[in-house]
């Protein structure tokens, strides 16, 4: 069974304080449902019209352990924590098999 990621794209950060109340609240939900933090932070470099922006990579072992996580109670409080804070892309991508 493939593996399957959240990458997750930060636009814009409105309230570094909502952003780091959601950060405590996610890590735990998204650890608790096997979910492994690959990268976090600004690129290195970009390349092909690619943007500046803090960016998270979260590994998990299937598809479906990366979508409950997404509607978990736990996470869902993160959201709440985080309200507009930020303007973020998250997008959750299968692994090539």
């Amino acid at each position: 069974m493939p593996k399957a990621y959240w990458v997750v794209c930060y636009r814009s950060v409105k309230n570094p304080d909502a952003l780091a109340a959601y950060a405590q609240l996610a890590a735990p939900a998204v650890q608790a449902a096997g979910g492994r933090y690959l990268a976090r932070g600004t690129p290195a470099k970009t390349y092909e019209g690619g943007l500046d922006q803090r960016t998270v990579v979260v590994e998990f072992d299937s598809l479906d352990a990366a979508l409950v996580v997404h509607g978990s109670p736990g996470y869902q409080a993160a959201l709440r924590a985080l309200g507009d804070g930020a303007d973020r892309d998250v997008r959750i991508v299968e692994g090539a098999a």
